[in-house]
C-alpha cells in the first residue's frame, strides 16, 4: 500500500507543481497606455494549439519554479505568440515552462497585452503599434523577475527572455532596447523578430539564440532580417535553421528536426554556463 501511494504521489507531481504556480501582475496599477481598455480577457480551451488566450488587458507572469534542490539560478521569461491578438499559452507557454522547470530552470509565462479581437477576423494593424504594449510588458517582466530574484530562487544576472512569433518581437524589443541595464541577460527568438521596422542594433548585446524553419510562411522574412542585422552589427547569434517545421511549431512533435529546437536551446544555455548553479562543478 505504501508503495502504491508513493507511485500515485509521483504521478501527481506535475499537476501539483502546476497548482502551485504563482501568478503576479507586472504593473502596480493599470498598465500604462491601456488605462481605458474595457475588453474582457477570455480563454478558449482545447483548440488545435491547446488553450488560447484573447483580449489581455492586465499583463501577468506565472512562475514555474523548480525545487530548490534542482534550481540552477537561471530564469527564463516566456512570451507566447499569436499575432498580438492571441496567446498560444499552452504550446508556446506552459508546455515550455514545464520542460524548463523539470531541468532546474525557473520559467515565467508572460501574458502580455493584446489588441482587442472582434469576431473571427484578425484586425488590420500596424505591427509596431500592436507590438509596443507587449514589448513594454516584456521589459517590465524582466524588472519584476529581477526584483523577486531572491524569493524565486534566481540570480538577477541570469534572467533571459524566450519569445515565439509575435512573442519573438517582444523578446527582440527587450533585447534591442537602448537601456542596456534593462536588457535580458540572454534572449531566444523562435520564428519571430521585429515584424515592423528594424530597431537600431546596439553595439553591445547579451547572447542571442535564433531558431526557425525554412518552410515558415509567416515569419521567415522577419527572423532572417533580424539575423542579418545582428551579424552586420558584429554580433554572433546562435542560429538553428530547420529544413521543415512550418510556423508555430512550439512544443509540437511533427517528426521534423524542429521538434528538437528546445534541446538545442538547452545545449546553448549549457555552453553559457546557465544549466548549473553558480559554483557547481561539472561531472
Amino acid at each position: 500500500m505504501i508503495r502504491l501511494l508513493a507511485t500515485a504521489m509521483v504521478a501527481l507531481l506535475p499537476a501539483a507543481q502546476a497548482a502551485r504556480a504563482q501568478t503576479v501582475r507586472i504593473w502596480p496599477g493599470a498598465a500604462p497606455g491601456s488605462e481605458s481598455w474595457t475588453q474582457q480577457e477570455r480563454t478558449v480551451e482545447h483548440t488545435p494549439l491547446g488553450a488560447v488566450v484573447f483580449d489581455v488587458v492586465t499583463p501577468t507572469l506565472t512562475a514555474y519554479l523548480p525545487p530548490p534542490s534542482k534550481a540552477t539560478g537561471t530564469g527564463v521569461i516566456i512570451a507566447p505568440g499569436g499575432g498580438f491578438v492571441a496567446l498560444a499559452i499552452d504550446l508556446e507557454g506552459r508546455d515550455v515552462a514545464h520542460w524548463l522547470q523539470q531541468r532546474g530552470i525557473a520559467a515565467f509565462v508572460l501574458k502580455y497585452r493584446l489588441v482587442e479581437k472582434h469576431g473571427e477576423g484578425i484586425p488590420e494593424m500596424d505591427m509596431d503599434t500592436a507590438g509596443r504594449y507587449g514589448i513594454a510588458d516584456g521589459i517590465q517582466a524582466l524588472r519584476v523577475v529581477r526584483r523577486h530574484a531572491t524569493e524565486w530562487g534566481v540570480s538577477p544576472d541570469r534572467v533571459g527572455i524566450l519569445g515565439f512569433s509575435a512573442g519573438g518581437m517582444v523578446a527582440s524589443g527587450a533585447l534591442l532596447q537602448q537601456d542596456s541595464a534593462s536588457r535580458p541577460d540572454f534572449a531566444a527568438i523562435i520564428y519571430g523578430g521585429p515584424f515592423g521596422a528594424m530597431p537600431p542594433i546596439p553595439a553591445r548585446l547579451p547572447p542571442a539564440f535564433l531558431a526557425w524553419a525554412q518552410d515558415d510562411p509567416v515569419a521567415l522574412d522577419a527572423v532572417r532580417r533580424l539575423y542579418d542585422a545582428l551579424t552586420r552589427a558584429g554580433h554572433k547569434p546562435e542560429a538553428h535553421i530547420y529544413a521543415a517545421g512550418g510556423h508555430g511549431f512550439g512544443m509540437r512533435q511533427q517528426g521534423t528536426t524542429s521538434d528538437h529546437w528546445i534541446d538545442a536551446f538547452h545545449y546553448w544555455l549549457e555552453a553559457q554556463g546557465l544549466t548549473k548553479a553558480e559554483g557547481q562543478a561539472d561531472h
